[in-house]
């Protein structure tokens, strides 16, 4: 229920709606359940509690024109969802100390203005800064999704130079901890993952020891037509990994047998993963040492 044009995305300060519409109105809503208080002086839209949008924009009016959005939550507002955004993180000057609010996580930095960007009229900290500090701070897993995601986001051409802003980021963060992580981690990430499990998929073969993978290599024919795209491949020993994501591939088991069978004829060693091995990651470590071993490399 939009009671003004003054809130953001469906938040509003209670004292700027009450001098628009009048504080009967807006005790009125409250009643009525149209508007329910989020955090104390600020309301939301009832039909948009889950709304991220909603939840950052509430944050920011609850914390002030000095703070923006960070974190897993700006990495959403920016495209990338592959961590949990329940919560929402955002950032302030160091001397300012909000009360704790549950559902908001606050964090601290230096004057960071310039590091902030406007997003569907949220304050939001740039892409690579909040990348650099993911890649730092996050579960590796998802801190290489994450970066996966926000490659994919940028065109081929440009990719090496984003990855070479948040290397910087990295090399001058001003807390070190996690920084060497952080940049092995961006080294391993392409753009090309086309899902975050294909992302978890690639750290969980790394750090077992196996030489990365190409995402996403295409098998072309002899006069180069694309024939298919394997989601992990080492083409020089022709093995491959192909993850079989329940949505994406429901309904689709005989076609993806048929294509399995194809590329073995071609001479691939076809490994399938579902998202089962991904919590258990030891059958496919067994079979992809035994693949090595049949092309005669040992792991």
């Amino acid at each position: 229920m939009a009671l003004s044009s003054a809130g953001i995305h469906g938040a509003y300060l209670r004292s700027e709606l009450a001098a628009e519409v009048g504080p009967q109105a807006v005790r009125s809503a409250l009643r009525n359940g149209g508007i329910r208080t989020w955090w104390p002086g600020v309301l939301i839209d009832a039909s948009r509690e889950l709304d991220r949008h909603t939840r950052a924009a509430a944050a920011l009016l609850t914390l002030g024109p000095h703070a923006a959005i960070t974190g897993s939550t700006a990495a959403h507002l920016h495209g990338c969802s592959a961590i949990d955004g329940r919560l929402i993180h955002a950032l302030v000057p160091y001397g300012r100390n909000p009360r704790p609010r549950d559902g908001l996580v606050v964090h601290h930095a230096d004057p960071f203005h310039d590091d902030v960007v406007e997003l569907d009229q949220l304050r939001v900290v740039v892409l690579e800064r909040v990348i650099s500090d993911l890649l730092c701070t996050a579960r590796p897993a998802d801190a290489l999704a994450v970066t996966d995601q926000a490659l994919a986001l940028i065109a081929d051409d440009r990719r090496e130079a984003f990855r070479g802003r948040v290397q910087e980021r990295l090399a001058r963060r001003p807390d070190p901890r996690g920084t060497v992580r952080g940049a092995r981690l961006l080294g391993l990430a392409t753009g090309r993952a086309e899902s975050p499990p294909e992302s978890w998929l690639l750290l969980a073969i790394v750090e077992r020891g196996f030489p990365p993978p190409e995402a996403n290599w295409c098998v072309r024919s002899s006069d180069g037509r694309v024939l298919y795209r394997i989601d992990l491949a080492w083409p020089e020993l022709r093995i491959a990994v192909e993850y079989d994501g329940y949505a994406a591939h429901l309904g689709r088991e005989d076609m993806d047998a048929a294509r399995a069978d194809d590329l073995q004829r071609r001479g691939w060693i076809v490994i399938r993963v579902t998202a089962q091995d991904l919590r258990c990651i030891s059958r496919l470590e067994t079979e992809l040492r035994l693949a090595f071993q049949r092309r005669g490399c040992s792991i």
